[in-house]
């Protein structure tokens, strides 16, 4: 087997790998940024430590070690590392097997499809396709195609002035200004912004702010900062009422989240 400590850590020479399936491993250091970029082939970003933070041009996620992001080919984003960061990266082949992801979208990670990802790292990168690297990388596509999405996205706007407003948001969740207060610094009246929050994110501006500080919750959560400071940091007066309005946004109670062992 060839060891993952010397396979290549350069994404580009996965692209065009005579096999439908290549697996990278390579490791960041907290606050390193991958700027906004795209690869010929699909990808699964995945860490089996640490966290990521993964944008595209309209939907950002916070990445735990029990998710990943499956970004089609020629989709536009970019990664930034909290904390150290071991990533797994998937590259498929588009097309290469039915039912993968035609957008990007998070995905519970299985731990079958843990140990896939872990294995086929350690298989050499022309892996025998009739023998055991093929047979993972047969799981693991069927793996991906049924695994469990996560309406986990925090939706971008298109809008230069609503951008404005959700970015500095991304940046600081725990800001308290109303849509009042930043009508000036957007260049739009509040009744425009109420209404272009609801017309390119879904949302209500409240509603967005709420995924958005849940997110950054999340991330804290999982480093396992403590739920009464987690709640208060965004907002909420007491652990229970964080928790309910947490479960009922996530799908998942903050208490089913703590640090994740490193492999």
């Amino acid at each position: 087997m060839q060891p993952f400590s010397t396979r290549s850590t350069d994404p580009q020479d996965y692209q065009q790998v005579a096999r439908p399936l290549a697996g990278m491993a390579k490791s960041f250091a907290d606050g390193f940024e991958i700027a906004a970029h795209h690869h010929q082939r699909d990808q699964l970003l995945y860490a089996v430590a640490g966290i990521m933070r993964i944008r595209t041009a309209r939907e950002a996620w916070i990445v735990p070690a029990d998710r990943a992001v499956y970004i089609p080919a020629s989709t536009a984003h970019s990664v930034s590392m909290r904390g150290a960061v071991e990533m797994r990266t998937l590259y498929l082949a588009p097309g290469s097997a039915p039912d993968l992801p035609a957008r990007p979208v998070a995905i519970q990670v299985t731990s079958l499809l843990r140990a896939l990802i872990m294995a086929l790292v350690e298989e050499p990168v022309l892996y025998d396709e009739s023998g055991r690297g093929g047979a993972i990388a047969s799981l693991i596509h069927s793996e991906i195609a049924r695994a469990d999405r996560l309406s986990l996205v925090v939706p971008m706007p298109a809008d230069v002035r609503l951008s404005r407003i959700c970015l500095a948001l991304l940046s600081e969740p725990s800001d308290r200004r109303t849509l009042d207060q930043w009508a000036e610094r957007a260049g739009a009246s509040p009744r425009t912004l109420a209404r272009l929050f609801q017309e390119e994110v879904g949302l209500s501006f409240a509603a967005w702010r709420q995924r958005v500080r849940f997110h950054n919750a999340l991330e804290a959560l999982v480093r396992g900062e403590p739920l009464i400071r987690v709640a208060a940091r965004n907002g909420y007066r007491s652990a229970s009422a964080f928790s309910a309005a947490f479960r009922k946004t996530m799908g998942q109670a903050p208490s089913s989240l703590g640090q994740r062992p490193r492999p």
